[in-house]
């Protein structure tokens, strides 16, 4: 009987724990990563450059190559920069914005990356999707994903905790995704992907059951393996399904209509969330979601991250445009803006009570 199995692309190393940067020169010597020690490592204007001075005598061979921000334009711009050297890999350091330009740049130019996080507050650091502000506002792209994650959980903690808190959001936010996936498996015959669903939907649940707070370890390396588990998902599956649905088409519109105004990207797929799991019914699990995004100090209605009720009913009415083709609560309900308003004012009562 033939065996049949399938190939799951997922990072080679994967190293969470306090003081991992103490051997970062040791994990890029990896032979699978950087045989001869040239390495080109994107570092943050923020808090990349602060550990630039720190780890440089760990990677005598790097170059290095600062950034100020996460653009299209800079991860074109860094990617022909690179061209003129030999490299081995690229390494990111530093936020979710200098990762997913690095991803990028990597891609372009045919290099493996290893993404060396100072925050969690997305899934980006381990996911094949780069999102980068462009002229026409902000768009994802698909990339490889990273080789490598390193997540020093000395370094994590110093980082601002609504940052942290904000991947507390995204994570929670698969639950949510997984069920709109599901639906469409229902309603159109759309093809779904157990494994994905399952490595989806299982690190979403773990935020959602985990009772520790951004102070603590044990919550931040489950969140950071959470981050991991849903880059693999989206891998399995081809696609951002098992970890976006009606909750990141909302936080996506949020940031088309009212641009320089939206909140962190997992603050508002939380709030996404748990407003789109009430939509579909499941009044139990959204007010679950809410009661955890409030104890960690996120949002759970539109006024908490300053957007009025019409603001987040017009971007709700908006959102399905976001990712046309994809079908999800928002597109199955088809709500005009009255009973958007509607359904909303109910949602707040009942996560309020």
């Amino acid at each position: 009987m033939p065996v049949l199995t399938r190939l799951v692309p997922s990072p080679l190393v994967v190293d969470i724990r306090a003081g991992a940067l103490e051997n970062l020169g040791s994990i890029l010597a990896d032979q699978r990563i950087s045989a001869s020690g040239r390495l080109a490592v994107a570092v943050s204007a923020g808090s990349g450059a602060a550990l630039r001075e720190r780890l440089a005598p760990q990677l005598p061979g790097v170059d290095w190559f600062p950034m100020a921000g996460g653009t299209l334009d800079a991860a074109v711009e860094l990617a022909d920069r690179m061209r003129s050297g030999t490299y081995d890999a690229v390494v990111g350091l530093g936020g979710g914005k200098i990762i997913d330009a690095a991803k990028y740049a990597a891609a372009r130019i045919g290099l493996p990356m290893v993404a060396v996080a100072t925050n969690l507050a997305h899934d980006g650091i381990c996911s094949p999707v780069s999102t980068l502000d462009n002229d026409a506002g902000r768009g994802s792209y698909g990339v490889p994903s990273p080789i490598g994650l390193i997540v020093d959980l000395d370094v994590i903690r110093d980082a601002p905790g609504r940052f942290v808190a904000a991947g507390i959001g995204d994570v929670l936010s698969n639950i949510s995704a997984c069920a709109d996936w599901e639906l469409s498996q229902r309603e159109t015959g759309e093809q779904v992907d157990g494994l994905a669903i399952a490595m989806g939907r299982s690190a979403g649940e773990l935020m959602l059951r985990h009772p520790g707070t951004i102070a603590d370890d044990t919550l931040l390396i489950a969140l950071a393996e959470s981050l991991v588990l849903s880059g693999i998902a989206m891998n399995i599956s081809g696609s951002t399904r098992p970890t976006s649905g009606g909750c990141h088409e909302i936080s996506h519109a949020l940031d088309i209509l009212y641009p320089g105004r939206s909140a962190q990207h997992g603050e508002q797929c939380g709030l996404g969330g748990a407003f789109a799991s009430y939509l579909r019914g499941d009044a139990d699990l959204s007010g679950e979601m809410a009661a955890v995004l409030a104890r960690h100090g996120l949002p759970v209605t539109a006024d908490q991250i300053g957007f009025s009720d019409e603001e987040f009913v017009a971007a709700v009415h908006y959102a399905p445009q976001t990712r046309p083709g994809r079908f999800t609560i928002l597109e199955h309900l088809d709500l005009d803006p009255t009973a958007i308003r509607d359904a909303y004012t109910d949602y707040v009562k009942h996560v309020s009570s």
